[in-house]
Order: structure tokens, then C-alpha cells, then sequence
């Protein structure tokens, strides 16, 4: 059988991948690296003898595409294709499945043919969760094999638009995990850590990685707003992972990150405050406890996780609304390194106090007392906390006597409507003769025996009810 001529679509032009396209598709769109593609395919070796149909199946393929998950072919052609259309792909063995081939069915050093059929795409989710907010489309692939990571320097190209308004163009250079700063919003930052280096990407951001509730006045986004952005990595430094550090860079690099969350914390910047203290718990919480580590690199390893969790409870109370649960859980943290720490035990009873749970805080500013008698803020909290209390405790009384209330208005009720529903034996069934149903009647007391009756007088009769008769 003759190979179908098509066009060369392979960056070296050997002729490779050719395509001929049978339908054309709707639209300019193809699908990039990352998404998933939804094909019906029919392949064939050269002398037309098919080896495997999806549309035999009734079962429409699907892959993510440019991750090496099927042949080489298959990632460069279907790349090129636009929703609804139709091509054939001759692949060369280099392509395919070389000089293994795939055997039974495809010999070894075998060209196939694939007819296509592009059924839809769906672009490549980066969002943390998987709900679609963040969506990338990739327009230009990038090189290379590494990616940044937080902290690296990034300098990147941005165009930003919501609707039809272009809001953002600009190159920037900047620290990843700090874009706040420069008004670069959270999904930018995010999809960044997947970006190669010249790689130019389309993204398509909900609120809540963009500029949230808020909205940018600066930029003219309105609040609750998604916005696209196109995206360009055109260079990056690489932070250094912890992994690769020792212990005295490890504490360094906390140090300067202590120093970078205090000075976010003092401007009100509390979610990069929380960002870098976070970063000094990533760097060091396993030194302490690090058996090759100097006795002087544990202990500051520990003053430095201590510090951090301290700080984090204490950001964690500023934020509004607090995030109680969180300060907590970092206060309790700081406390199991140090159990009487005052400030660990003063920021988780603010914490606890919060949540509701005032008998809990109040052992924790009672614990401060007892070490400093002349802590005023704890004295004062501990009085807090008897107030709150005692007003649960009235609530609490008021609530069960409002129940109790309700409960004897209640039986109340239904003794009421028992009573009512009782039958009135003498009022009702009696009456002044017992007209009542089953009662004597004048009737029945005028009425004379039957020629039976005087016959059998110790016989009792029953009436069609079940009654006695002759009573």
C-alpha cells in the first residue's frame, strides 16, 4: 500500500508525522500540553490491516496530552488538531513504536496510520483542588526540564484582561511566593511552579486566585471578577532546596526568612508573613531532633521553630476574621517545645477563648499567672473568662428553664386534649335516661318481653351491636 502524503509536522522535518487532514475543525483552538483529550482513532498498518479501532469499542479515547503517556506520533499530531476535526497521521517507526514494536498486532520497525477524530479538550487544571480555577492553555512550549520553585527569581511577561479589557502588560521580575507585592495575583504564582523556562501559556483564573472579594482598584478589576492572563517564564533563578543544605545554611536561610515574615507582619501583610514563617518550620523543624546536627545548631534550630509558631499564632489571631483553630494548633505547637512558654499559653487561651472553649483558656492565663503574679494582660484575661462563663452558665439556666417551661406547657396541653377526647360516661352515654348508645332508653324500658323471654328467663339476648338485649 502507497503512504498517504501529508504535511511534515515534526520540528526536525524528517518527515516523521505526516498529516492529512480528511474534515477541518471548528475555530483556531488546539488543545496544549496538560490537557486532556478526548479522540476516536482507527489505526491500520501500511496494507490497511487494522490493529485497533476505538470507535469498534464505542468508547472514545482519552489522554493527557505532551506527557509521554502514548507514542511520540500521537503528542505532536493531535497537538495540531481543532475541536470536530479529522485527519490522518502516518507515523514513522521512530515515532510509533520502533524496533519493539507492539507485538502481536504491530511487528517491529512498523509505519502506522491513525484516522483521528478531535472530540473535545479540556484544559489543564493547576488549582490545588481540581475545580477549574486555575486553567491552563499552553501556546508555546518551553524548554529544558526544570521549573522554579518558591523563592526562586522569576522575571516573566504578563498581559491580563477581563471581558475585553486589557488591565495588565508588563515584564516583571520578582520572588516567587511574594508576587503580592508586585501585584501579581496567587494563580500566576502557582501555575509558574509548572512552567519551563520560554514556556508562554494562556490562563484563565477564578476570584479566589485572583484578586478575591476585594478586587485590584490599582489594575481596575473589579471585585469577584476572573480574569486571563497570557503568561511568558523568560527566566529563573532557582531557590535552593532545603533537602540540599546543611545545617548551617538551613539556619540561615531561616533567620533571613524570620526576618522577611516580621517585617510583612509589621506592614499588615499577614498572609506573606505567614509565607515565610512558614518557610522557617519547613526549614528547620527536623533539626532539633537530627542526631548529626551540633548541640548549638539544635538549640537554635528549636528558639527559631519555637519563634515561628509563636508568630503564626500571633498572625493568625490579627487576621480578620481570626483564624482561631489555626493559632491554636501553632500556640500548642510552640508549647510542646517549651511548655511554659507565656506567650504559647496566652495565644492559644485567646485562641481557645475564640472557639468558645473558656474553661480550657482559663487554664492557660491562670498557668501565666502563677508564674508572673503581676502579668496585668493575664489577670485581665483570666477575669475575662470568668465573665464569659458565667454568662454561659446563665444561658445555660435560662435555656433548661425555658425547656422545662415548655415541657409542662406541653404535658399541659395534652392533658387537656386527653381529657377532652375521654368519653363523658354520665353526661354523655346517661343523659337524663341514658340516651346514649348501649344505655337504657324509655324506649327499651317500655318495651314488654317476648313470648321467649318470659319462656326462657334465664337466657340474655344480644342485640346486633353485641349488646345484651333483655338488660
Amino acid at each position: 500500500m502507497t503512504v498517504d502524503e501529508g504535511i511534515d509536522i515534526t520540528k526536525a522535518g524528517d518527515r516523521g508525522v505526516l498529516k492529512r487532514i480528511i474534515k477541518e475543525g471548528e475555530g483556531t483552538d488546539t488543545p496544549g500540553a496538560g490537557c486532556q483529550v478526548t479522540v476516536h482513532y482507527t489505526g491500520t498498518l501500511l496494507d490497511g490491516s487494522k490493529f485497533d479501532s476505538s470507535k469498534d469499542r464505542n468508547e472514545p479515547f482519552e489522554f493527557n496530552l505532551g506527557k509521554g503517556t502514548v507514542i511520540k506520533a500521537w503528542d505532536i499530531g493531535v497537538a495540531t488538531m481543532k475541536k470536530g476535526e479529522v485527519c490522518v497521521l502516518t507515523c514513522a517507526s521512530e515515532y510509533a513504536y520502533g524496533a519493539q514494536g507492539s507485538p502481536p498486532k504491530i511487528p517491529p520497525n512498523s509505519t502506522l496510520q491513525f484516522e483521528i477524530e478531535m472530540i473535545d479538550w479540556k484544559a489543564e487544571d493547576l488549582s490545588p483542588a481540581k475545580n477549574k480555577g486555575i486553567l491552563r492553555h499552553i501556546i508555546e512550549q518551553g524548554s529544558g526540564s526544570d521549573y522554579p520553585n518558591d523563592g526562586s527569581q522569576v522575571s516573566v511577561e504578563l498581559e491580563g484582561k477581563y471581558g475585553d479589557k486589557v488591565f495588565d502588560t508588563r515584564t516583571v521580575t520578582f520572588t516567587l511566593g511574594e508576587g503580592t507585592e508586585h501585584n501579581v495575583c496567587e494563580g500566576i504564582e502557582r501555575a509558574l511552579e509548572k512552567f519551563l523556562k520560554d514556556e508562554k501559556s494562556r490562563l484563565i483564573i477564578q476570584p479566589k486566585y485572583a484578586f478575591k472579594s476585594e478586587g485590584n482598584k490599582e489594575m481596575g478589576v473589579p471585585p469577584n471578577t476572573p480574569v486571563e492572563y497570557v503568561v511568558k517564564l523568560l527566566s529563573f533563578e532557582k531557590a535552593k532546596e532545603s533537602w540540599s543544605m546543611d545545617g548551617d545554611e538551613k539556619l540561615e536561610q531561616a533567620k533571613l526568612a524570620k526576618e522577611k515574615g516580621t517585617e510583612y507582619f509589621k506592614g499588615n501583610k499577614y498572609m506573606l508573613a505567614v509565607k515565610k514563617y512558614k518557610k522557617v518550620v519547613s526549614l528547620v523543624e527536623d533539626m532539633p531532633e537530627d542526631t548529626s546536627e551540633s548541640e548549638e545548631n539544635k538549640s537554635q534550630a528549636k528558639e527559631l521553630l519555637i519563634s515561628a509558631h509563636l508568630n503564626l499564632a500571633l498572625v493568625h489571631l490579627k487576621v480578620s476574621p481570626p483564624h482561631h483553630y489555626e493559632a491554636k494548633d501553632h500556640a500548642t505547637k510552640a508549647l510542646k517545645l517549651d511548655e511554659k512558654n507565656v506567650k504559647g499559653l496566652f495565644r492559644r487561651g485567646q485562641a481557645l477563648l475564640g472557639i468558645g472553649e473558656a474553661e480550657r483558656a482559663i487554664e492557660d492565663f491562670r498557668a501565666i499567672v502563677e508564674m508572673e503574679p503581676e502579668n496585668k494582660a493575664a489577670v485581665k484575661q483570666v477575669l475575662l473568662c470568668r465573665n464569659t462563663l458565667q454568662k454561659q452558665k446563665q444561658r445555660e439556666k435560662q435555656m433548661y428553664a425555658n425547656m422545662f417551661d415548655k415541657f409542662a406547657k406541653h404535658d399541659t396541653q395534652v392533658e387537656k386534649e386527653r381529657a377532652e377526647a375521654e368519653v363523658d360516661v354520665i353526661g354523655e352515654k346517661v343523659g337524663e335516661w341514658g340516651k346514649g348508645e348501649g344505655e337504657w332508653t324509655d324506649e327499651m324500658r317500655d318495651r314488654k318481653p317476648t313470648d321467649f323471654e318470659k319462656e326462657n328467663p334465664n337466657i340474655l339476648l344480644l342485640d346486633k351491636d353485641g349488646q345484651f338485649e333483655n338488660m
